[in-house]
């Protein structure tokens, strides 16, 4: 494994099948989305404290509890 091209790849792949690159993007951009790639990149932008972290976490975790309950409620 000398040659940089034998590295095996990691990562996300989409086939394309018949030419269609529409149904290969909406799968590949969906692979995104459950992987969790952007959000991760949009995180790694900037520097957050742990103390952060834990407070907007917390406030998600909130919003979510209320949806919840509004859902509950109708």
């Amino acid at each position: 494994m000398n040659n940089r091209n034998e590295l095996p790849i990691n990562g996300l792949k989409v086939a394309v099948h018949n030419n269609d690159i529409g149904r290969a993007m909406r799968k590949l951009k969906k692979k995104i989305l459950e992987e969790g790639v952007m959000q991760e990149l949009r995180d790694r932008e900037f520097y957050q404290s742990k103390g952060t972290k834990r407070r907007l976490a917390k406030l998600a975790a909130i919003r979510r509890y209320k949806k919840n309950q509004d859902r509950r409620e109708e």
